[in-house]
């Protein structure tokens, strides 16, 4: 018999087609793709409507448009109506290559607070991208043009990587903490999630998302 065929395509979930390959960069020690982290944010986002987690391929599209295409673009994100938004933000500066880029890190709009987060699992690596991302969508998150506009904060004190691949990782654990606080936060609550980030995502617990990410679409797969 011959070798699976790594372009093969092995589940379609929402928008999101994975391939063979993907299972392989779950298997590994490897840096992830736009596909895998565009798959959970796919399935983090049915957890609420008032929740908008961001493909990787269209906050590397928002962070590179300018002018009136961007305007365009952004109107049907309803991004007003969202309580909370989820980017991921890549290293990436060809424009003609959106699945290139080394680092992966992660920005956060929450409305009651009216504040963007950055957290960044490589000591502030992406800062500039993230910066530059929320620059480009800042004016299209509020109500109205006179609202006030949202800040920007970088987190300090975000989980570190302990090794050179699992920024993708650390991304996603960090979304899935950020949504489940948003859906389990009292009314009118002020705080952040900083406490719950800091206390969930530790190594040991990001190195095992790689094997209940590959078992979750495992399990889609016999569902289909």
């Amino acid at each position: 018999m011959g070798k699976p065929n790594p372009d093969e395509k092995i589940l379609s979930y929402n928008d999101v087609v994975l391939r063979r390959s993907d299972l392989d960069v779950l298997s590994g020690p490897y840096f992830l793709n736009d596909r895998l982290i565009e798959f959970y944010f796919s399935y983090l986002s049915s957890c609420s409507e008032e929740i908008l987690l961001i493909p990787p391929s269209i906050a590397f599209w928002m962070m590179n448009a300018v002018g009136q295409g961007l305007h365009e673009f952004l109107v049907p994100l309803n991004l007003p109506d969202k309580k909370l938004v989820i980017f991921p933000v890549n290293d990436n500066e060809d424009v003609s290559e959106a699945g290139g880029g080394s680092h992966w890190s992660l920005l956060a709009f929450e409305r009651d607070s009216n504040v963007f987060v950055h957290h960044d699992s490589n000591g502030g690596m992406n800062r500039r991208h993230a910066k530059k991302l929320y620059d480009a969508v800042v004016d299209f998150m509020s109500v109205s043009s006179s609202a006030t506009k949202p800040t920007y904060q970088e987190c300090s004190d975000s989980p570190q990587q302990v090794n050179g691949y699992d920024c993708g990782l650390y991304v996603l654990a960090i979304a899935r903490v950020i949504c489940s606080w948003y859906g389990n936060k009292d009314t009118g609550e002020r705080n952040l999630w900083f406490h719950d980030v800091r206390e969930q995502v530790t190594p040991s617990v990001v190195a095992a998302m790689r094997n209940e990410i590959l078992e979750l679409i495992r399990g889609l797969m016999l569902v289909k």
